[in-house]
């Protein structure tokens, strides 16, 4: 990375994060569904095929192992974890042909589709398994066609995408601070799966604003982020009272 860009993401005052809180999120799926209308993430009438599905937010199921009835189930939501760091940000290094890029100022990891040469690379190299491939061509059932958000292109056959923080939102937030003659880079919005959540278990914000309720939650004694030891500085956070929970990071906690 150029000095120029290390030097401007340095200076940012904005890196957009997401708090996720295990402890209250009951696996109810809100968030996934949300997410799905929102980024107008087709599916197809039969989706038993989980190698050829399309999913931002997938929810894995963690178990403690303990026979009954110390028995214990949690349902883990993941986005993409938009990798902060400089240096260790798998996907945005392997691109050929640049179609995945970090915004400096907001930290937010974007995917251009209409770039995209549908290589997968960024696919091995994440170690979230955040991205998704497209199969066939999008389709939607006709009667809801007229639902799709009409600031969110679908995507084509062939190539990758994945979670963006809602961007689209950000942009909109951003129109109408300047509209009312606001700072656009002070704005705040909610992502489609924070503001369905049911339980209110997924906080998101500005990292870098202390009076922030997401700064405040990363920094909880039960805050950990899962493979932190790569050092790819991910902006989502998890919460947990639970030890078995956290085990599972892979961070040796």
């Amino acid at each position: 990375m150029s000095g120029s860009a290390h030097s401007e993401h340095a200076e940012s005052k904005v890196r957009y994060g997401m708090v996720i809180d295990l402890d209250k999120c009951t696996g109810c799926g809100a968030c996934s569904v949300a997410c799905q209308q929102e980024n107008n993430v087709s599916f197809r009438p039969d989706e038993s095929d989980k190698l050829r599905t399309l999913s931002w937010m997938t929810l894995y199921r963690l178990e403690n192992g303990a026979d009954y009835p110390d028995y214990r189930v949690a349902m883990l939501p993941r986005p993409c974890m938009h990798c902060d760091s400089p240096h260790h940000s798998p996907c945005t290094f392997v691109c050929p042909v640049n179609a995945t890029i970090r915004d400096e100022h907001t930290g937010i990891v974007d995917h251009v589709a209409v770039r995209c040469i549908g290589c997968r690379y960024c696919m091995v190299a994440c170690p979230y398994h955040a991205r998704s491939f497209n199969w066939w061509d999008p389709t939607w059932p006709k009667s809801m066609e007229a639902m799709l958000t009409p600031e969110v292109s679908p995507r084509m056959r062939g190539v990758v995408e994945k979670c963006t923080f809602c961007h689209h939102r950000l942009n909109l937030a951003r129109d109408r601070a300047r509209l009312n003659g606001e700072d656009p880079d002070t704005v705040v919005y909610t992502p489609a799966c924070a503001e369905a959540c049911p339980t209110r278990a997924i906080t998101f914000g500005n990292l870098k604003d202390p009076n922030s309720e997401v700064a405040k939650l990363a920094k909880d004694a039960r805050a950990f982020r899962i493979l932190e030891k790569l050092h790819t500085e991910p902006k989502v956070y998890y919460l947990s009272s639970a030890q078995w929970i956290r085990r599972q990071s892979d961070n040796n906690l």
